[in-house]
C-alpha cells in the first residue's frame, strides 16, 4: 500500500508539473494583442491565465481562459496570478494610455520580478519604435537603438531590462517585433483609426505615408501564431531571443489601399476613394493637443521605409510550418469583416449599398490616440 502511495504521489507531482510547464499568463489579454496571443496559445493547448482589472468576481473561466481579477500594476497581483506558470506574456498598458511614460516601465519591472521568482519565461510584443534612422532601411535584431522618439526610447529600456535580467539567469525573455497590426481585434491602430473608419462601409481611404515609400504591416493573429510557436520552443532558444516578423510590405506606400479598394470592390461593387491623411492637422494642433504631438513623432516611420528581414524567425519555425502568413487580400478582407466595415454576407458585384457622403480628409482625438498609442502597445 505504502509502495502504491508513493506511486500515486510521483504520478499526480509530475502531472502537476506538466500542468505548469504548459501554463502561461496574459498581462494585456484584454487587449488586442494580448487577446491574440492569448487565444493562440489556448488553441495550442496551453492554460492560459488573464489577469484582469475590475473584474466582477475573484476569478471566472470564459472563451477558454481563466480570467483573475488583478492589476499589472500591483506587484502582489501578479506575482500571485503567475504562481505555476511557465510563461508570463507582458502585453499591457497603463489603464487608458494615461500617464504611459510613467507606468510602463514600472509595470514591466513587476512581471520580471514575477519571472524571476517562477523561473517563467517572458513575452514581449516588440515594437520597431527603437529604431532610428541609422538603423534604415533593414534594421537586423541585434541593430543598434537610437530611437528619436519619447515612447522609442522607453521601448529600447523595456528590452535592455528583459536582455540585463535573463543573460544573468534570472529568467529567460523572447521578444517578437512587427510592423503596424491590422486583424480581428487591432482596434486602437492605424488601419483601424486612419485608413478606415470602423462601423461605417468604406468610401475613402486615408493613406498616411508617402507615395513611393515602402511600409511594413503584421496581420495580428499570424503574429500571435508565431509567437505561440516560439513559446513552444523556448527552451530551445537562447536566454535572451529577439526576432523580427516581415508580415506584409507595401512596398510603395500606395499596396495597402489599393488591396482594400479591391476587397471592398469585390465584395460590394463599391470603389472606395483613396485621399491623403491630413498630417496638416496634426501639425496645427500638437503645440495644444499632447496625443497629436506623439503622432508627429512617429511620422518618420511613414517618411522614410523600415523593413525588418525574418530570417532568423524562419530558421527556428522552419520544423513547424513556418512563419505564419495570410494572404494581404484575405487577412483585409477578415479585419474589414471585424471592424463592421463590410456586409455579413457578401454582395453581388454592382450592388452595392447606397454611399455616404466622403467628405474631405478627417483628423479626431479618437483617431490621433489611436495612431499615437498604435495596436502595438494594446
Amino acid at each position: 500500500m505504502d509502495a502504491m502511495t508513493s506511486m500515486d504521489a510521483i504520478g499526480v507531482l509530475a502531472a502537476m508539473t506538466a500542468v505548469a510547464r504548459r501554463t502561461a499568463l496574459v498581462l494585456g489579454a484584454s487587449g488586442g494583442v494580448g487577446g491574440a496571443v492569448a487565444r493562440a496559445l489556448r488553441d495550442a493547448g496551453w492554460t492560459v491565465r488573464a489577469l484582469k482589472r475590475g473584474l466582477g468576481a475573484e476569478s471566472e473561466h470564459r472563451d477558454g481562459l481563466h480570467w483573475l481579477r488583478g492589476d499589472a500594476l500591483d506587484a502582489q497581483d501578479v506575482r500571485r496570478a503567475a504562481e505555476g506558470c511557465s510563461v508570463i506574456v507582458h502585453a499591457v498598458n497603463p489603464p487608458g494610455y494615461r500617464r504611459w511614460s510613467e507606468l510602463v516601465l514600472p509595470m514591466l519591472d513587476n512581471t520580471i520580478a514575477a519571472a524571476k521568482a517562477r523561473g517563467a519565461t517572458v513575452v514581449l510584443p516588440g515594437t520597431v519604435y527603437n529604431f532610428g534612422p541609422d538603423a534604415m532601411p533593414h534594421p537586423a535584431e541585434d541593430a543598434p537603438q537610437h530611437p528619436v522618439t519619447r515612447k522609442g526610447a522607453i521601448r529600447v529600456e523595456m528590452e535592455r531590462r528583459l536582455q540585463e535580467g535573463a543573460e544573468r539567469g534570472d529568467f529567460r525573455a523572447i521578444i517578437l517585433r512587427a510592423g503596424d497590426f491590422f486583424g480581428p481585434g487591432a482596434a486602437n491602430s492605424w488601419f483601424s483609426q486612419g485608413l478606415v473608419t470602423p462601423g461605417r462601409p468604406v468610401t475613402r481611404i486615408q493613406q498616411p505615408g508617402t507615395d513611393g515609400v515602402g511600409h511594413q504591416w503584421a496581420y495580428l493573429p499570424d503574429v500571435a501564431m508565431a509567437m505561440a510557436a516560439l513559446v513552444e520552443r523556448c527552451d530551445t532558444l537562447p536566454a535572451f531571443a529577439r526576432f523580427h516578423f516581415a508580415g506584409h510590405w507595401d512596398a510603395d506606400g500606395r499596396q495597402m489601399a489599393e488591396a482594400i479598394a479591391r476587397v471592398v470592390r469585390k465584395r460590394t461593387g463599391a470603389q472606395p476613394k483613396t485621399t491623403r491623411f491630413p498630417w496638416w492637422a496634426v501639425r496645427l494642433a500638437q503645440p495644444v493637443v499632447p496625443l497629436f504631438r506623439e503622432l508627429a513623432e512617429m511620422r518618420y516611420l511613414w517618411r522614410e521605409p523600415l523593413r525588418m528581414g525574418e530570417a532568423r524567425l524562419a530558421a527556428v519555425l522552419s520544423r513547424d510550418g513556418g512563419v505564419p502568413h495570410t494572404p494581404l487580400d484575405l487577412a483585409i478582407e477578415r479585419t474589414l469583416e471585424s471592424l463592421g466595415c463590410l456586409p455579413t454576407t457578401p454582395s453581388k458585384a454592382g450592388t452595392a449599398p447606397a454611399p455616404t457622403a466622403a467628405g474631405s480628409p478627417t483628423l479626431n482625438r479618437s483617431s490621433a490616440a489611436a495612431g499615437a498609442r498604435s495596436a502595438h502597445l494594446a
